[in-house]
């Protein structure tokens, strides 16, 4: 991936959902919501606050992570679909 995040800002693939519940009903793509979790891929320098210092990111590449359902901009990169978004639109990491 050609692609770096700038300031607080992070790359994230989404995680894939499960398609069958756990009765074994199988749940057509229609049917499912975009996923809000993911991975993230890579992280920008930090955030640059009012006095012009750079405050390093919570989080880190490799990190799972929990995100808003509308948070971020989808594009594509190499034909795999990826989202940017702030630091701030991230709801909690999984440990």
């Amino acid at each position: 991936m050609n692609i770096r995040p700038l300031h607080d800002r992070v790359i994230v693939r989404r995680k894939e959902e499960e398609r069958t519940t756990a009765g074994g009903i199988v749940i057509p793509d229609s049917a499912t919501e975009k996923p809000s979790m993911g991975e993230i891929l890579s992280v920008g320098s930090g955030k640059v606050t009012d006095s012009g210092d750079v405050r390093a990111l919570d989080v880190k590449a490799g990190d799972t992570v929990y995100f808003g359902k509308y948070s971020g901009t989808e594009i594509k990169v190499d034909g795999e679909e990826l989202l940017i978004m702030r630091e701030d639109d991230i709801i909690a990491v999984v440990e």
